[in-house]
Parts: C-alpha cells; sequence; structure tokens
C-alpha cells in the first residue's frame, strides 16, 4: 500500500547533488566541477574544500562554462557543470547542441533550481521547457530524480555512465521517501502496482503523485504510481506493461504538458497502445512569484488535482 511508503526526513535535492559530487570524485579521479559563479547554491563547497584542484569557476559565463567543460572532455576529464536549470538549458542551448551533444562529449550538464518550486525568484527563472528542450538533442541522457536520496544516486550513477547527461534537481526541501541503491539510469520505478489507473511522475511530482494514490487507494481504486526518473532513455517496456493493465493514464511533471513527460508517454500510447491520457503540469504557461506550495496549487500540480484527473481519465476508458 502507498500509505507505507513514508519519508525518512526532508531534504533539498539539490544537496544531494552536492554531496553526490564529493562522493564520486573521491572514487573517480578524473571528475572535475565547473560553476558559473553559483557554487554555494549548487552545494558544491564539500567539493571544493576536498578537491580544490578539481574545481572551475567559470564565472558569470555559462556558454564558456560549456565549451570549457567539452574540452575537458578531450583530455579524458569528466566535467561537471552547475548552474540554475534556466541558464544550464535556455542560456546555452547553442553551446551544448554544438559542442557537446554533436559529438557525444561526456559531459554532465547539472541543473538546479528547475520549475514552479523555485518559487519566489518567478518566471525568469523557473524555466518549464527544459526537458522537452534536452531530450530532443540527439544521444542526450535526461534525468529527474525525485527526493535527495535519488539525486545523490543519479550523481554517482552518471559518473559511470559514458556519454551527455541533463540532471535535472530543485531547490525546496522535500520529503526523502526512495532509497539510493534503487535507482538505476533508464529504469523506472514502481511504487504500487494496479488495475484501474496509471499514473506516471518525475521529479518532486513523485512525492505528490504518491500522496494523490494513497486517497485513490482509500476510495477503493487500484492505482499504479510510477516514478519515470529517466525521461531518456525512456523505459517503453514498463510503461507499456502497466497502460496494457489499466488502459489509461495520469502524467505528472513540473514542467510544460508540452514536450515532457507527458508527451513522452502519450508517444508511446499511440505508437502501442492507445488510451485516454490526462496531463497535469504547466499548460503552456511561464509560472511567476510566490512560494513552491503556492504556485503548486495555482497552477494545478497539487494532490487533489492528480486525484480529480485519475478519476477522471477512468470515466474516459
Amino acid at each position: 500500500m502507498l500509505k507505507e511508503i513514508q519519508p525518512t526526513g526532508q531534504k533539498d535535492t539539490r544537496s544531494g547533488f552536492g554531496d553526490g559530487i564529493a562522493e564520486a570524485a573521491r572514487k573517480n579521479p578524473n571528475i572535475v566541477a565547473l560553476t558559473a559563479d553559483l557554487a554555494g547554491s549548487l552545494k558544491l563547497n564539500q567539493f571544493i574544500k576536498e578537491f580544490p584542484e578539481r574545481f572551475v569557476q567559470c564565472g558569470i559565463a555559462e556558454a564558456n562554462m560549456i565549451g570549457i567543460a567539452a574540452g575537458l572532455t578531450i583530455g579524458g576529464k569528466i566535467p561537471y557543470t552547475t548552474t540554475f536549470a534556466n541558464f544550464s538549458t535556455g542560456r546555452v542551448y547553442d553551446q551544448i547542441r554544438q559542442s557537446v551533444a554533436y559529438s557525444g562529449k561526456n559531459v554532465k550538464i547539472c541543473a538546479s533550481h528547475a520549475g514552479l518550486t523555485l518559487g519566489e525568484d518567478g518566471a525568469t527563472h523557473q524555466i518549464l521547457e527544459d526537458i522537452g528542450m534536452m531530450k530532443m538533442l540527439p544521444g542526450m541522457t535526461v534525468i529527474v530524480p525525485c527526493d535527495y536520496n535519488q539525486t545523490k544516486a543519479a550523481t554517482l550513477a552518471i559518473a559511470d555512465y559514458q556519454g551527455p547527461v541533463y540532471l535535472r534537481f530543485g531547490r525546496p526541501v522535500w520529503p526523502i521517501f526512495t532509497k539510493v541503491e534503487d535507482f538505476v539510469i533508464g529504469k523506472a520505478q514502481v511504487f504500487s502496482e494496479g488495475t484501474d489507473v496509471s499514473i506516471f511522475a518525475c521529479g518532486h511530482m513523485v512525492w505528490k503523485a504518491i500522496e494523490a494514490g494513497v486517497i485513490l487507494q482509500e476510495k477503493g481504486i487500484s492505482v499504479e504510481v510510477i516514478n519515470i526518473h529517466t525521461i531518456k532513455p525512456f523505459d517503453t517496456e514498463a510503461v507499456l506493461k502497466s497502460i496494457t493493465k489499466t488502459r489509461c493514464a495520469v502524467t505528472v511533471e513540473e514542467h510544460n504538458i508540452i514536450g515532457g513527460l507527458g508527451d513522452s508517454v502519450a508517444q508511446v500510447a499511440a505508437r502501442h497502445l492507445p488510451i485516454p491520457i490526462e496531463y497535469i503540469g504547466t499548460n503552456d504557461t511561464f509560472g511567476e512569484s510566490g512560494t513552491p506550495t503556492q504556485l503548486l496549487k495555482k497552477y494545478g500540480l497539487d494532490t487533489p488535482y492528480i486525484v480529480a484527473a485519475a478519476e477522471k481519465v477512468m470515466k474516459r476508458k
């Protein structure tokens, strides 16, 4: 039962990245961290303390940071670039496309402060289109972990994963409910099995999906909650296995419903098993300033909206 999944604590996912990169660097001397004037925000203090010679402060020059990272891979280094998600993608898309993705460079693009839960910084920083931008780049792996433990696990895993990676995480303190050892790149995580409705979620919205699943189960609805932490390569097998049973789905993401997780699920369904799908995410809009809780409610990404979407989509079967 989903109600048995209880948080073991609360911590921001960016701290999972900070702890993960320090641990990864202890194991692999080729790991290098680069930042665009945001070492503190990206929780790099421990890394810098232990490995000052492997840290590059690029200043507010994100495009240069991507170019430097691409160059470092030629010498066998594994560069982790760090800044806010908006600056990690929107500001440097050309450099990522030309210098990293096109030549398959082993650069790890690590992006914090993504989505609405960035909060008070407002629309200019709350990027809601980055998953779509990154997943459309040939050869780019896209990972959106759901809590501190999974972010740490992903940060460790990408060190041994050959090729460009986009790792997306966030700013707010969030429930911790996964185990580090359960993370596998490209393999969806099933929190509950069911036959009435599938809920696919990523990032912070996985916890919201679990909360919604508890409510649905209490109503007697058999719900399948699945964490699609890897948007690309996509776990088509897991999605098909689930929707073959339930014949309907809800997708939940802290991202525009255009181009994100929902579109990936819909593409699988359209090709193999057409089903009704309800999307939870921002609807072709920018965000605004507010607390994470206020914004999730205003833009329809909170638990009650997921419950309502599940009940609605079941009626469409």
